[in-house]
Protein backbone atom coordinates (compact mmCIF):
# COMPACT_ATOMS: atom_id res chain seq x y z
CA UNK A 1 0.00 0.00 0.00
CA UNK A 2 1.63 2.83 -1.75
CA UNK A 3 0.13 6.80 -0.91
CA UNK A 4 1.75 9.48 -2.10
CA UNK A 5 -0.03 13.23 -0.39
CA UNK A 6 1.44 16.20 -2.03
CA UNK A 7 0.07 19.52 -1.56
CA UNK A 8 0.40 23.21 -3.23
CA UNK A 9 1.09 26.58 -1.46
CA UNK A 10 0.52 24.55 1.96
CA UNK A 11 1.91 22.13 4.52
CA UNK A 12 0.02 19.58 4.92
CA UNK A 13 -0.82 19.00 9.12
CA UNK A 14 -0.28 15.54 10.35
CA UNK A 15 -4.52 16.07 11.07
CA UNK A 16 -5.40 15.91 7.60
CA UNK A 17 -2.53 13.77 6.36
CA UNK A 18 -3.51 10.86 8.97
CA UNK A 19 -7.48 11.01 7.72
CA UNK A 20 -6.25 11.28 3.70
CA UNK A 21 -4.45 7.63 4.62
CA UNK A 22 -7.50 6.62 6.56
CA UNK A 23 -9.87 7.26 3.55
CA UNK A 24 -8.25 6.33 0.76
CA UNK A 25 -6.54 2.90 2.91
CA UNK A 26 -10.22 1.69 2.06
CA UNK A 27 -10.06 1.80 -1.69
CA UNK A 28 -7.10 -0.96 -1.28
CA UNK A 29 -9.01 -3.27 0.64
CA UNK A 30 -11.83 -3.09 -2.20
CA UNK A 31 -9.10 -3.72 -5.04
CA UNK A 32 -5.69 -5.97 -4.95
CA UNK A 33 -4.53 -4.34 -8.55
CA UNK A 34 -4.34 -1.02 -6.77
CA UNK A 35 -0.13 -0.02 -7.10
CA UNK A 36 -0.48 3.29 -6.00
CA UNK A 37 -2.44 6.45 -4.90
CA UNK A 38 -1.18 9.68 -5.49
CA UNK A 39 -3.33 12.61 -3.42
CA UNK A 40 -2.66 16.14 -4.83
CA UNK A 41 -4.50 18.76 -2.46
CA UNK A 42 -4.58 22.63 -3.21
CA UNK A 43 -6.26 25.62 -3.56
CA UNK A 44 -7.95 26.71 -6.81
CA UNK A 45 -7.98 30.13 -8.15
CA UNK A 46 -10.93 32.39 -7.63
CA UNK A 47 -12.64 33.67 -4.69
CA UNK A 48 -15.07 31.06 -4.33
CA UNK A 49 -15.71 29.03 -1.03
CA UNK A 50 -15.89 25.92 -3.04
CA UNK A 51 -11.81 26.56 -3.69
CA UNK A 52 -10.18 23.19 -1.96
CA UNK A 53 -9.47 21.00 -4.59
CA UNK A 54 -8.20 16.85 -3.92
CA UNK A 55 -6.99 15.10 -6.84
CA UNK A 56 -6.66 11.31 -6.61
CA UNK A 57 -5.01 8.99 -8.97
CA UNK A 58 -5.13 5.10 -8.49
CA UNK A 59 -2.32 3.90 -10.47
CA UNK A 60 -3.82 -0.10 -11.49
CA UNK A 61 -2.06 -2.43 -13.90
CA UNK A 62 -3.38 -1.24 -17.53
CA UNK A 63 -5.17 2.27 -16.43
CA UNK A 64 -5.19 4.68 -14.02
CA UNK A 65 -8.10 6.02 -12.37
CA UNK A 66 -8.11 10.03 -11.77
CA UNK A 67 -11.07 11.53 -9.67
CA UNK A 68 -10.88 15.82 -9.14
CA UNK A 69 -13.31 17.00 -6.64
CA UNK A 70 -13.15 20.75 -4.55
CA UNK A 71 -15.67 21.70 -2.07
CA UNK A 72 -15.56 24.05 1.36
CA UNK A 73 -12.87 21.84 2.90
CA UNK A 74 -10.17 19.49 2.63
CA UNK A 75 -11.25 16.44 4.39
CA UNK A 76 -14.99 16.49 2.56
CA UNK A 77 -13.30 17.15 -0.65
CA UNK A 78 -10.79 14.06 0.10
CA UNK A 79 -14.20 11.75 1.44
CA UNK A 80 -16.13 12.87 -2.12
CA UNK A 81 -13.08 11.25 -4.18
CA UNK A 82 -13.03 8.17 -2.29
CA UNK A 83 -16.88 7.91 -2.84
CA UNK A 84 -16.38 8.40 -6.73
CA UNK A 85 -13.28 5.61 -6.53
CA UNK A 86 -15.37 3.24 -4.64
CA UNK A 87 -18.18 3.51 -6.82
CA UNK A 88 -15.41 2.83 -9.85
CA UNK A 89 -13.87 -0.20 -8.29
CA UNK A 90 -17.21 -1.87 -7.40
CA UNK A 91 -18.33 -1.38 -10.94
CA UNK A 92 -15.39 -2.57 -12.64
CA UNK A 93 -15.16 -5.79 -10.07
CA UNK A 94 -18.75 -6.32 -11.24
CA UNK A 95 -18.17 -6.47 -14.64
CA UNK A 96 -15.03 -9.00 -14.44
CA UNK A 97 -17.06 -11.07 -12.14
CA UNK A 98 -19.96 -11.04 -14.92
CA UNK A 99 -17.82 -11.67 -17.28
CA UNK A 100 -16.34 -15.16 -16.02
CA UNK A 101 -19.55 -15.61 -15.58
CA UNK A 102 -20.64 -15.83 -19.06
CA UNK A 103 -21.31 -19.15 -20.68
CA UNK A 104 -18.32 -19.85 -22.91
CA UNK A 105 -19.26 -19.41 -26.81
CA UNK A 106 -18.58 -22.76 -28.16
CA UNK A 107 -17.55 -23.12 -31.87
CA UNK A 108 -18.45 -26.38 -33.48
Amino acid sequence: MNIIIKSADFKVRTGLETFVREKVKKLFTQSDNIIRANVMLRKEAGRTPKNKLCEIRLEVPGYDHFVKKSSEGYGKSVSQAVDVLQKILRRNKSKLIAARQAPALVQI
